[in-house]
């Protein structure tokens, strides 16, 4: 249990929700460091640092998890990230009537 209370507070502290992209983990990281820089923090410089010391750290740890945490490639699995549009044509694949190949 310690390792995830590890990692769910360096989730909050990225200010993730439970489920997250590496792309919203990198851009919250981000703006997160822009506001707590100390080069640009409007706070206390020493507030400031501690606050960017807290973040890279907890980057740090979601980033292992990450890297170390094993991905499923099931069919079921990867349905589940389908967009409408993909969800649509697995369903009733891409025929004239759905189609914008039919303005010819």
């Amino acid at each position: 249990m310690k390792k995830y209370q590890q990692i769910n507070q360096a989730r909050i502290m990225l200010e993730l929700p439970e489920r997250a992209t590496m792309e919203e983990i990198k851009l919250n990281y981000r703006n997160l460091i822009r506001k707590w820089h100390p080069d640009k923090c409007d706070s206390n410089r020493d507030n400031c640092k501690e606050m960017t010391v807290k973040i890279i750290s907890a980057y740090r740890i979601i980033n292992e998890y990450c890297r170390n945490y094993k991905f499923s490639f099931s069919k079921e699995e990867v349905s589940n990230y389908l967009s409408a549009e993909e969800w649509w044509f697995e369903r009733f694949g891409k025929t004239p009537l759905w189609n914008d190949d039919r303005k010819k």
